[in-house]
């Protein structure tokens, strides 16, 4: 009964008298007693699981590419600029290496010249016999102020000569001009005494007039020497005057044939400088001349035409198609949280699921798991990228269950990477907390353990 009366009636009723009252409690016993044996079951089930290992794993995304750079989908630049002429590829066709994908034409005005590169080979030739031509001048320039340098010495030797010639002159006049005086002088004492005895009557008159004329005589040789040792200095400093002259003269031929032998030497070398832009420039013409012609840088397929249509103007470096190797190694890249970063090390093993390939995945259990593939850890990037997670790089591993033939670069894939084993009781309780897994590596523990004991 329901007893929701306050007056009740149950003492007033004998319940033995009603048998729907005996097969009621009947029932109620026997559900109790089953619900307390399933909730025994239950609990030692749960009991059980909680102390079942579980190998901690970190679940993560990643998609399919080229291990190596040059091996992973490109675009083709053109090198110039230009203006399509004409398509030799299709979407979806294979080229090898070197083959042509389309032609462009120029569009700048400074290469429009059908005979670039002759005109230009014609200033390199003129330039270069230019440049023979002072290197010819540099040359007389050289012989001429050689035989200068000689002429000159010559000049000043004999100048030098001269200079000692009227040296010698001057010394042998002066020693002439003394002995001129010293005659007037004995000329003009033998004059005194012959006049003091003509005075005296002793000598006669012719006699003094003879010596007055011989007096005379030796003045005027006198005079004339002093005029010669006058002349004579003259020369010397005349043929001193000349010398410096000739210095003077000879400094200023070879300056002169010095300086144009070096402007000589700069045109040549301007020459030279000319000629080695004009090579350049038809190295560059060249070039340029090959690029007009775009090719395919490796084995591949031409996948998606950046480009379109005939007459369009595309820029230097702006993209044209892009071609995806034909050959290639495939990877993983996957991303992974700052914090589970430290957990991963080169070598280690990753469960890998693809998409478009059924699989059955216990990442608690990865022995019972089926569908999956295994790869191991190539690289790791030591800076984060930015979606603000680190990439990990997952090559094939070796000798185990090869990866898919039909697997493109692109692909989604789902990674698990089995790290320790715990007790699911542990690893429920890691999870509430909200604590990364287990930062230790085989052997830690034990050996923290034993170092524990000693202390």
């Amino acid at each position: 009964m329901l007893n929701i009366s306050e007056q009740s009636v149950d003492s007033q009723i004998n319940k033995k008298n009603y048998s729907a009252f005996s097969t009621l409690t009947k029932i109620g016993k026997n559900a109790h007693d089953r619900m307390v044996k399933v909730l025994i079951v239950v609990m030692s089930t749960i009991v059980i699981i909680l102390f079942l290992p579980w190998t901690q794993n970190v679940r993560t995304t990643g998609d399919v590419i080229a291990r190596s750079p040059d091996q992973r989908p490109q675009t083709i630049q053109s090198v110039i600029g230009g203006r399509i002429e004409k398509w030799f590829v299709q979407e979806g066709q294979f080229v090898k290496k070197g083959d042509t994908i389309l032609q462009i034409s120029e569009v700048k005005d400074a290469y429009f010249d059908p005979n670039l590169l002759k005109n230009t080979q014609l200033q390199i030739d003129a330039k270069t016999f230019s440049k023979m031509s002072y290197d010819e001048k540099t040359k007389a320039l050289s012989v001429q102020i050689e035989a200068l340098e000689k002429g000159r010495q010559l000049k000043l030797n004999q100048a030098k000569n001269k200079i000692l010639q009227n040296k010698l002159k001057v010394q042998s006049d002066s020693i002439e001009l003394i002995a001129s005086k010293i005659n007037y002088e004995v000329a003009n004492d033998q004059y005194v005494r012959l006049k003091g005895l003509y005075t005296e009557g002793l000598r006669s008159l012719t006699d003094l007039e003879n010596r007055n004329l011989k007096l005379q005589e030796t003045l005027a040789k006198y005079i004339a020497q002093e005029n010669k040792l006058l002349t004579s200095r003259n020369e010397l400093i005349n043929s001193q005057i000349e010398l410096n002259s000739i210095v003077a003269d000879y400094s200023d031929k070879i300056a002169k044939s010095k300086s144009e032998k070096f402007t000589a030497v700069s045109d040549k070398y301007d020459a030279e400088a000319a000629i080695n832009k004009l090579n350049n420039q038809y190295s560059s013409y060249s070039v340029r001349l090959g690029l007009y012609f775009v090719l395919a840088p490796q084995d591949g397929y031409i996948t998606q035409a950046r480009q379109t249509g005939l007459g369009q103007t595309i820029k230097e470096g702006e993209s044209i198609v892009s071609i995806m190797p034909a050959n290639y190694d495939l990877a993983i890249q996957m991303y992974v949280r700052p914090i589970d970063l430290p957990l991963f090390e080169k070598g280690q093993k990753v469960m890998i699921q693809f998409d478009g390939w059924p699989a059955v995945v216990f990442s608690g259990w990865p022995g019972i798991s089926y569908g999956t593939y295994v790869g191991e850890v190539l690289a790791m990037d030591n800076f984060i990228s930015e979606n603000h997670m680190y990439r990990i790089l997952v090559k094939p591993t070796v000798n185990n269950h090869p990866w898919p033939e039909q697997l493109r670069v692109g692909a989604g894939v789902k990674t698990i990477t089995l790290l320790k084993n715990v007790s699911v009781w542990y690893e429920l309780w890691r999870q509430i907390n909200g604590f990364p897994p287990d930062y230790y590596k085989k052997g830690n523990i034990g050996n923290a353990l034993i170092k524990e004991n000693k202390k």
